[in-house]
């Protein structure tokens, strides 16, 4: 556009000079010489500003195609198409794939401060549930390592939620584990990094068969009244994390390491011999694990 310009410019002069010279000649004097000059040049601005309206139009269309192919692309990846497809769509898109895609969920209205920050190389695609706020999912390119860091300092202060980073044609899977994420709202304000919560999406996976597996590792405290089983079944969960350390299990259930004692004899005595069994063990840890992985029973007894 500026050599355009510059071409408008330098032609005006060179047309002016002619024109100027053709106007003397035929003995115009010089107010009609001066409204002539005035006529030239302001069709020449005239010419200039519309072409500079028709540039920036047509960028805002290509724009516009580019950003719903992109839009179309991420769908794309999120539905977990294949491959050839996929590729199509990022070659009529212009986006080059990057190594790895990370999935980012967050509210809609903050996508675009986001992106300003994090690149024109993201995708973006609009949740279609019905969500209240409505939110968007951002696909950010190579987000491992230090970028990782960088994502989740861009994200500080949102209520958005990471996936895992996945080869970029895996994108599916990252966006599948944010998305649980979010629909157990594990915050309100601040980015969750999913990679941290390993531990609460996997109990969360099925939660009936959570349910199914505490009350067969809690059939023994099954015939005790229910608060006392609620108590017994605190305080076994509560050994078991601290491999037996009796003040440690009183400092966090807030009760005297006496009745933690007192509570592990009447446990002991329920389960017997099971307590040694390495099965047993383990389903106790993971049917006692609460699934939201932060609820914690503080009994004052």
């Amino acid at each position: 556009m500026d050599a355009l310009l510059a071409a408008y410019r330098v032609g005006a002069r060179v047309a002016w000079q002619d024109m100027s010279a053709a106007a003397v000649a035929a003995g115009l004097d010089a107010r009609t010489l001066a409204r002539f000059a005035e006529l030239v040049f302001a069709y020449i601005d005239s010419l200039s500003a519309a072409s500079v309206a028709g540039h920036a139009e047509e960028l805002a269309v290509e724009g516009r195609v580019r950003e719903r192919r992109r839009e179309r692309l991420a769908g794309a990846l999120l539905e977990g198409r294949d491959e050839a497809t996929v590729r199509n769509l990022a070659e009529g898109a212009e986006w080059a794939p990057p190594e790895s895609l990370t999935a980012v969920i967050l509210p809609s209205e903050r996508v675009s401060a986001v992106i300003a920050q994090l690149g024109s190389g993201c995708l973006r695609a609009e949740d279609e549930a019905d969500r209240e706020p409505p939110v968007a999912v951002l696909l950010v390119p190579d987000a491992d390592g230090p970028g990782r860091l960088h994502l989740l300092r861009v994200l500080a202060g949102r209520p958005a939620y990471v996936g895992p980073v996945r080869p970029w044609l895996d994108a599916e899977a990252s966006y599948k584990r944010a998305l649980r994420a979010h629909g157990l709202g594990f915050a309100r304000r601040e980015p969750v990094d999913t990679d941290d919560h390993l531990a609460r999406l996997v109990i969360s996976a099925d939660p009936l068969a959570h349910a199914d597996l505490r009350a067969a590792a809690l059939a023994p405290l099954a015939e005790l009244p229910a608060a006392t089983a609620a108590r017994l079944a605190e305080t076994l969960r509560s050994w078991l994390l601290h491999q037996g350390r009796r003040d440690a299990v009183a400092a966090e259930l807030h009760v005297h390491p006496q009745t933690v004692r007192y509570r592990m004899a009447q446990v002991r005595e329920a389960y017997g011999d099971r307590l040694a069994d390495p099965d047993v063990v383990r389903d106790l840890v993971i049917g006692l694990s609460a699934p939201d992985g932060l609820h914690r029973q503080r009994s004052r007894r």
